[in-house]
């Protein structure tokens, strides 16, 4: 099949001459939305444990959560070189002297080429982008933000606590030092429509985002959105209807903003709905034949395009 759009994989080949793969760390971070610093109980369909597989296990120090990274990535796929993924909950939340140690860690090995940063937008003042530009200078990096939703309606329903307005803030002083950003986007969220969600695509594309992760609404065993789900069952996506859906999204997307991932990859042992009992690569080839049948691909509904 053609390419539909630009994966993060075919990226990596295009700017590295070996396997490059990314590996998820928890570094024992806390998030600003559960510890009281902009509000207590965390965004209510989030649980680290579902996607994040560092996690599900008792604190491990850093580097040994590279060397096992390492290990699989090299025995599975061949990998040769590494971009540490400081994934599980808000990873420039703490004083600047703190995360240097931690970010310095994860390069401290050679075969390390770069760090991703995931955080929120809401947790990036100007002494962490200006860390983080240091960074940029002498490795190869991303900040990623989530966002999910550019209704702050959506989101204050779901305790994300942060509004629209302070990611367009981060957007633009990060834009100043030239770092990469990868936004992240949930497509389903409760009581949005496709119309919705197109709105959000829409405004992405008219950021022109260097990368984007697209995740379905999933609802994780534990979270406030279970228990609202056993007392009023929340409507999640079928994999029918999520297909389209993430079509129309990419569809909106610049051609040259990198697509990270189309779908959640999680462990359905935490999961209540959606259960699809399908495989990430099923998945995808699923979408590649949408897009085949429509005859379209990444960026053909793009309009507007503005720095």
């Amino acid at each position: 099949m053609k390419p539909y759009y630009r994966s993060y994989n075919s990226y990596l080949k295009e700017n590295f001459l070996c396997k490059v793969y990314k590996i998820p760390i928890d570094a024992g971070f806390s998030c600003p939305n559960i510890d009281g610093t902009v509000a207590y109980g965390g965004c209510s369909y989030c649980d680290n444990k579902s996607f994040s597989p560092n996690s599900r296990t008792a604190p491990r120090p850093i580097r040994d959560q590279i060397l096992s990274g390492m290990k699989f990535y090299r025995n599975r796929f061949g990998a040769e070189k590494f971009i540490v993924y400081f994934q599980a909950f808000t990873n420039t939340h703490g004083s600047v002297d703190h995360l240097k140690r931690l970010y310095d860690q994860a390069l401290a090995f050679p075969d390390v080429v770069g760090l991703s940063i995931g955080t929120r937008p809401d947790c990036v003042p100007e002494p962490v982008l200006d860390l983080l530009a240091d960074y940029h200078a002498r490795t190869y990096l991303w900040i990623e933000y989530g966002l999910q939703s550019i209704h702050d309606g959506t989101m204050a329903d779901l305790n994300r606590a942060h509004a629209y307005a302070q990611f367009l803030d981060a957007v633009e002083r990060t834009r100043r030092r030239r770092l990469r950003i990868c936004t992240h986007v949930i497509l389903g969220l409760p009581g949005e429509t496709p119309e919705m969600m197109m709105q959000t695509a829409d405004e992405l594309a008219r950021l022109n985002p260097d990368g984007i992760k697209i995740h379905h609404l999933y609802i994780a065993k534990n979270t406030a959105l279970a228990k609202l789900h056993e007392r009023r069952p929340i409507q999640t996506l079928s994999l029918e209807e999520y297909i389209p859906v993430v079509c129309d999204f990419l569809e909106r997307m610049p051609a040259s903003t990198v697509v990270e991932r189309l779908v959640g990859e999680l462990n359905e042992a935490y999961v209540v709905a959606p259960l699809w009992g399908q495989t990430k690569s099923e998945i995808l080839r699923r979408i590649d034949r949408e897009f085949e049948r429509r005859g379209s691909r990444q960026g053909k509904r793009h309009l507007i395009s503005v720095r």
